[in-house]
């Protein structure tokens, strides 16, 4: 039977998952949390008093401060167990386990159909977008159609094949709309937490060496970042020991607006990837998008 604390400990955990460094409490339940941690680890009952004790050790990463009006939302309940020896295994395993994932199931505001990920599980290199779209959505395969095209051109010109890095998304449903047809929208911070344990699941299988989070929605989702993708290039972010990078998504190349700066910006990023990697990179390659002689 799990105690209160251990709820709490879970909660806490899953909060962290998706970036959530601060927990608002107020007084009351911030002495109340600590002399819950003190009793359960006595083990005195829950009627006996308990001094003021610091935070647990599971609670040191988060700052409890007075409760604001802003709105965190929480992952549902539940754990992701990856079963089996080999990564092949493990992630077939985390597939399984999506498809019927009641924190996602049970917010109503997914589509049925599982996309979960492709690629290399010994990869190097991994790739995070947002969530599946129309073309996602009907071959169960994440970037595929225009977006992934664009994608697929992007690897090659970095010495890459689709097949030897890992790709996935930070939502492993598309998000719905009312009479939904080829259109899509941006999933929703609670959808992102829905999904979050099997994203870093599947990074504690693959064991990445870089990842690059495609788009502002996944930087979000990630990283805990917020803004514009143009503030969250360009640098190196930590996640969990392993440097990660932001850049446009391919599907921003693709629209009207897209300027051949960003087009250049994005391929500053995957130079610094490739540099990261130890990737051989040519004079061509580092020649792209530089203005002609």
């Amino acid at each position: 039977m799990s105690r209160p604390v251990d709820l709490l400990i879970e909660f806490l955990r899953s909060e962290q998952e998706r970036g959530v460094s601060h927990i608002h409490l107020d007084e009351e339940a911030r002495d109340g949390l600590r002399g819950l941690f003190e009793r359960s680890r006595s083990g005195k009952s829950a009627a006996a008093p308990a001094p003021p004790v610091s935070a647990p050790a599971e609670m040191e990463n988060f700052n409890l401060e007075p409760e604001t009006p802003a709105s965190y939302p929480t992952a549902a309940a539940g754990t992701v167990q990856a079963e089996g020896i080999s990564r092949e295994e493990r992630l077939a395993s985390l597939r399984s386990q999506a498809e019927s994932w009641p924190a996602a199931r049970s917010l109503g505001t997914l589509r049925d159909t599982m996309v979960f990920a492709v690629g290399n599980p010994a990869a190097r290199l991994m790739l995070v977008g947002e969530a599946p779209g129309y073309q996602e959505e009907k071959e169960r395969e994440p970037f595929v159609g225009p977006a992934g095209q664009k994608l697929n051109d992007i690897l090659k010109a970095m010495g890459l094949r689709r097949e030897e890095v890992y790709i996935s998304n930070i939502v492993k449903f598309r998000p719905a709309l009312p009479k939904q047809t080829t259109n899509n929208r941006k999933p929703t911070p609670e959808e992102m937490a829905s999904c979050m344990p099997f994203v870093r699941a599947e990074i504690g299988i693959i064991k990445p060496e870089c990842i690059i989070a495609l788009g502002g929605t996944a930087a979000e989702g990630l990283l805990g970042l917020q803004g514009a993708v143009t503030g969250m290039r360009g640098k190196w972010h930590d996640l969990e020991g392993i440097p990660a990078r932001v850049t446009y998504h391919p599907s921003y190349l693709l629209q009207s607006g897209a300027t051949g700066n960003a087009k250049r910006l994005l391929w500053e990023d995957m130079l610094a990837v490739m540099e990261k990697l130890g990737l051989p990179i040519s004079d061509k390659q580092r020649g792209y998008f530089l203005p002609k002689a």
